[in-house]
Formats: structure tokens, C-alpha cells, sequence
């Protein structure tokens, strides 16, 4: 999705909202491999490129990509989150909060491939720097396209700092883990072009992992192991990305993935798998903990729960604050425990959580992932 973001900028045709693939080159013209993008050029060319023979391409397929041609989301995380902009005479316009609804959210969030809105707030990813969309959006919630919507002239003609409608959208239901025994364990899975297809790598398992079980909010990854060897699609991840569908990919026969992800902890910001941040997850959100409510028989069982080994380091601020709320218990682990979840827990005893006490956890390195 790195380069398909680019080449939707470029067109200035909005966010990426699906990629599949073509048919063989067949007509004597030369293709060329994207080796490389960031997302962030303002063109293609900026990109490293591979040019080949006629007909040579990346898989012997083109890349066809659709774009949203009129609504986008800026200076989000990922590919489901940002300010709302709308095309408006060529140019792009952000929507004032007051203009845009739950309804309309519905809207773009399915215009862009994405789940349900999650979170919807003026100014929650900064302030446009051209216009205002000059209409009210009046959707019903079931149009395809945002500008298939009703509009209606605005009731205020000022949008004031800070009322730019910022939107983030739950992700996207194309991945799954299956024959796990839960929905954050099995094999990796990946909806594409109407069916499930298995998901594989050759080389980055941990990277894969990592966002597979990022999107599917189920905490730190726990293991991956190789599945049974079937033609389905190989991905290549970083690890950093929000969604599998901004990894690289192409169709190929190799193992598939089986990944089991901690349901209910994570460790956030730190170097690597085994430490960071520790954050519980509490009513479909994740909590950071507070210091105080933290002990070293509960980072030996949050350890075990994510797979890595016996707790190396325990401070808290150590790998930063959390945006979100603070976990209002405090755990009282006995250190035998297989999750952090089965520990007992009681009333904190103290109703604050002063900045820096955010508790970062480093564990000695994981065991159980393939390589």
C-alpha cells in the first residue's frame, strides 16, 4: 500500500482503497518492479524502480489499484484514520465537525475499504490548510460514496480552529486467524479478490505477525510457526505497519502462517517484541499501567504471556506515555501464572497516575518464533 499511496497522490485521487492484479503484459511494452517506496514521495519516480524487457513485471501481473476518487483521510497512523478532506473543484477541502454525522462516517469509512468509525472528534488530527468544505453532509449511512450523498448548504458559514473533523475507522474485517481455537489465534488468512487466501512469508514471520496481530487487536505476538504449504499470498512487512494490506505482496506457493497473539496485553514502544510499554486491554481499548500497580511477579507472568523470557527490566517511563486511559486496577500476580488475566486484582489505591509512571517492561529475548 507504500506505493499505491503514492501513485493515488500523484493522480490526486485520494487514500488507496483496494489493490488487485492484472492480466500478463502482452502487448510488447516494458513494466517495472516497484523495489521501494515510503509512502511519503509526491511521485512514482521518486520511488526505486527496476525497469525490465517487455512484459517483465512484479509477478508477471500489472498492479491495478482503485483509489477514492473525491474523500480521503490525512495525517493519520494508517490507511483508516485521519482528517476527512473532500475533493472540491480540484482542489481539497476539509469538513467542518458540525457538518458531518455518524451517518456520514459510515459512509467514508466503507468508500475507503475500512471497518466501522470508531472515533469521531474536530481536531483530532490537526487542521487542514485549504479550505472548508462549503456544504452540510446529509448520508443515510448506506451509500457507497460519500458525494452519493445528500448535502445541503451549511448552517454556519465559519468553521473555527479546531472543528476539522478527524475520523478513525475500526480496521478493515479482511484478515483472520484460523483453526486456533480463538479469533487472535490460527492461521493467517487474508480476504482478496472474493476469497479467503492463505498468508505466507519467506523471510520477516516476526514482521507479519506483528501487524497481523496489531490489526486484529489482539495484543503482543506470542509465537508463529509455519502452516501447511498451499498457493495463497507471500507478504512482506516491516512490522511497523497498522494494516497487512499496506505490506508488500504477491501470489506465490509457499507455507502459510500460523500465529498466536496475546489476547488481552501488549508491549508498546520499545525496541523489540520483548519490551515496551505494558498496556492492558479494557472494554475494546488498551490501558496503559500505572508503576505502582506493577511488580515484579506480574512482569515475569506478562513475560510468559508474550512469549519472551524472565523480566530484565521494570521503570516506569521507560518507554514512554500513553494516549489513552490509565488500567484503574492493581494486579497482584503471584509470578506462576500463564496470563496476565488470570491474576487476582483489587481497587487501585491510588486514583492517579502521574506523567512518567507509565510502566515500560523489558523481557530477555523470545523463544518460540520460527526463523
Amino acid at each position: 500500500m507504500r506505493e499505491n499511496k503514492v501513485v493515488c497522490r500523484e493522480l490526486d485521487c485520494g487514500n488507496p482503497v483496494s489493490v488487485s492484479r492484472g492480466h500478463l503484459i502482452e502487448d510488447g511494452r516494458g513494466g517495472v518492479r516497484l523495489l521501494r517506496c515510503s509512502g511519503d514521495e509526491s511521485s512514482i519516480r521518486q520511488c526505486d524502480i527496476r525497469r525490465g524487457r517487455p512484459g517483465f513485471c512484479d509477478g508477471e501481473y500489472y498492479h491495478h489499484v482503485t483509489c477514492s476518487e473525491s474523500v480521503r483521510l490525512v495525517n493519520g497512523a494508517g490507511l483508516c484514520s485521519g482528517r476527512v478532506e473532500v475533493k472540491s473543484n480540484q482542489s481539497w477541502a476539509s469538513v467542518c465537525e458540525a457538518d458531518f454525522d455518524r451517518q456520514d462516517a459510515e459512509v467514508v469509512c466503507r468508500e475507503l475499504g475500512c471497518g466501522a468509525p470508531a472515533a469521531l472528534q474536530g481536531g483530532l488530527y490537526g487542521e487542514g490548510e485549504g479550505q472548508t468544505w462549503d456544504k452540510e453532509f446529509q448520508c443515510k449511512g448506506k451509500e457507497s460514496l460519500l458525494l452519493d450523498c445528500d448535502t445541503s448548504d451549511r448552517k454556519h458559514n465559519t468553521c473555527l480552529p479546531g472543528n476539522a473533523v478527524g475520523l478513525t475507522c475500526s480496521e478493515p474485517d479482511d484478515v483472520r486467524l484460523v483453526g486456533g481455537g480463538s479469533r487472535c489465534a490460527g492461521g493467517v488468512e487474508w480476504y482478496d479478490q472474493g476469497e479467503w487466501r492463505t498468508v505466507g512469508t519467506l523471510s520477516d514471520a516476526k514482521a507479519v505477525a506483528a501487524v497481523v496481530c496489531r490489526q486484529m487487536g489482539c495484543g503482543s505476538t506470542v509465537s508463529v510457526l509455519p502452516g501447511n504449504t498451499t498457493r495463497g499470498i507471500r507478504v512482506s512487512c516491516s512490522g511497523s505497519e497498522s494494516l497487512l494490506r499496506e505490506c508488500r505482496r504477491m501470489h506465490d506457493l509457499l507455507p502459510g502462517l500460523t500465529v498466536i497473539c496475546s489476547e488481552s496485553v501488549r508491549l508498546v514502544g520499545g525496541a523489540g517484541l520483548c519490551s515496551g510499554r505494558v498496556e492492558v486491554k479494557s472494554n475494546q481499548s488498551w490501558a496503559s499501567v500505572c508503576e505502582a500497580d506493577f511488580d515484579r511477579q506480574d512482569a515475569e507472568v506478562v513475560c510468559r504471556d508474550v512469549g519472551c523470557g524472565a523480566p530484565a527490566a521494570l521503570q516506569g517511563g521507560l518507554y514512554g506515555e500513553g494516549e489513552g486511559q490509565t488500567w484503574d486496577k492493581e494486579f497482584q500476580c503471584k509470578g506462576k501464572e500463564s496470563l496476565l488475566l488470570d491474576c487476582d486484582t483489587s481497587d487501585r489505591e491510588n486514583n492517579t497516575c502521574l506523567p512518567g509512571n507509565a510502566v515500560g517492561l523489558t523481557c530477555s529475548g523470545k523463544k518460540q518464533f520460527v526463523t
